[in-house]
């Protein structure tokens, strides 16, 4: 995020990264109390169980929008696109020479994620992920035919980001799955089977609010706030690592206080 400010978008092409689920970050956060300053030496998270989940979404999107800034010019990139009636969106919609993208960040930082032709798991458990990804891109394909006048297909893909591991058995047939760390090889080494002015043509369509979302609103997301918290989740994160090594230390230190003594003999 390099823009602090506040910031409310007249087309999508304006629109922040994560705007959505930091916009529904900083709502939850309103409801948490204050840290003492107790609290707060001692490295408590300023964050909620609800407002966490949020701010990790966040945080994951932020993640895939800043690799995606790696692209060449030749590419489009919009980022939380209001989608439907209510209150979903898309994470990233992608336009460029290799086709047209729909992008589902997933944070599972430090956690197992298999993937094999209909399922993927993380820590072992089910996930909607897949069909959620291609029910996504279906809608997207429809939305910009209609805009568009002519057919559009979308290809959805799941970005895992900061899993521990990420073992892809089989590739689904639908979705593709892949870690952050090779979203951008995977985008710019597919045929090219978009023209510059059909994606000139597709960007101008999937820009407008109204191609997407029966009755869009692009709300202003204060950056600026959301700055703020990210700041003192790593504050509280820092705190906490230093008690921890400190407590380590002094352990350390006990436990070798006997054996010193023991070495040292007595006293003449």
């Amino acid at each position: 995020m390099n823009d602090s400010s506040q910031t409310n978008a007249v087309s999508l092409a304006d629109r922040p990264a994560a705007a959505s689920v930091i916009a529904e970050c900083l709502r939850e956060q309103t409801l948490v109390p204050l840290r003492s300053t107790l609290a707060r030496a001692f490295g408590r998270s300023p964050l909620s169980s609800e407002s966490q989940s949020w701010y990790l979404g966040a945080i994951g999107e932020l993640e895939v929008a800043r690799r995606l800034e790696r692209l060449g010019p030749s590419w489009r990139v919009l980022h939380a696109v209001p989608v439907g009636k209510g209150t979903s969106d898309i994470d990233h919609v992608v336009i460029g020479p290799s086709g047209v993208f729909t992008m589902n960040t997933k944070h599972h930082e430090g956690k197992e994620v298999w993937v094999g032709a209909k399922r993927l798991l993380v820590n072992g458990q089910r996930t909607d992920h897949l069909r959620n990804a291609e029910f996504e891109a279906k809608r997207a394909a429809q939305r910009l035919s209609a805009a568009t006048g002519t057919p559009v297909a979308v290809m959805p893909m799941i970005v895992i980001v900061a899993a521990r591991r990420l073992t892809i058995r089989e590739q689904p047939a639908t979705v593709c799955v892949l870690a952050e760390s090779q979203l951008v090889d995977r985008l710019t080494t597919g045929p090219v089977v978009l023209t510059p002015s059909e994606i000139d043509a597709m960007t101008d369509a999937a820009a407008r609010p109204e191609t997407w979302h029966d009755a869009p609103v692009l709300e202003p997301v204060d950056l600026a706030a959301f700055d703020a918290l990210r700041a003192a989740v790593g504050q509280a994160r820092l705190r906490r690592r230093l008690w921890i090594a400190a407590l380590l230390l002094g352990l350390v230190v006990a436990s070798w206080m006997p054996l010193a003594t023991l070495l040292s003999g007595p006293s003449s």
